[in-house]
């Protein structure tokens, strides 16, 4: 036999595969009538309060599932199950986000047709979620003040694959001297088109506006 060397694209084998179940995650969510959410952000910019103070507000509406993605520990699903609602942990152990498959296997045995809704927390990360679908309806990035105010223009490329745009802590904005609307300029320069909304998630300030652009 002789030998024979094939080339194999790793990056479009991955991604397609990724691509793949996402779909079937898409269709499954279809099939149960289920509204799904991927909330992506770095680790400490609110994504968890932002998570919380959503469910204070639509758990008299909606049935709502919350999937919590991080590399270890069951903090943040514990914070959201502490408000009444249903969680399922995914831990990556060295993953730097959640893909498609790790969603759809971790949603294999819970029935669908109890929720109306479900929060995607991904891994705290704001580059590599980007690049990985997962077959939610929106992707929704958070983004915290306290991270300085270039993170935007170091991460054009999520901002562009983002459905809209929460910038969090603003409460904080008058003692750290931080210029909120610079950053919605920001955001604006990448997107002109993409919803930008203000909160404090602590206090649940300005969330009653995410509302709507989720179509809720």
């Amino acid at each position: 036999m002789k030998e024979r060397t094939i080339s194999i694209n790793i990056r479009k084998d991955l991604f397609g595969a990724n691509e793949e179940a996402a779909e079937i995650n898409t269709r499954t969510f279809e099939e149960h009538g289920v509204r799904a959410f991927d909330i992506m952000g770095s680790v400490g910019t609110g994504k968890t309060q932002l998570i919380e103070a959503l469910c204070d507000e639509l758990s008299d509406k909606y049935r709502i599932l919350m999937v919590a993605g991080d590399l270890a520990t069951r903090i943040d699903a514990n914070r959201v199950a502490s408000h009444g609602i249903d969680t399922v942990q995914i831990n990556t152990e060295t993953a730097c986000h959640l893909d498609a498959r790790m969603v759809r296997v971790a949603l294999r045995e819970v029935d669908l047709s109890k929720y109306d809704v479900i929060f995607i927390e991904n891994v705290g990360n704001l580059i590599c979620p980007a690049g990985y679908p997962l077959g939610v309806e929106k992707k929704v990035v958070v983004v915290s003040i306290t991270e300085g105010p270039y993170m935007i223009q170091k991460h054009p490329l999520t901002i562009k694959r983002a459905d809209m745009v929460v910038i969090n802590k603003v409460d904080l904005a008058d003692a750290i001297g931080f210029d909120v609307d610079g950053l919605v300029k920001d955001v604006r320069e990448v997107d002109a088109n993409i919803p930008v909304f203000r909160v404090s998630a602590k206090n649940a300030d300005g969330v009653q506006e995410v509302i709507p652009a989720l179509e809720l």
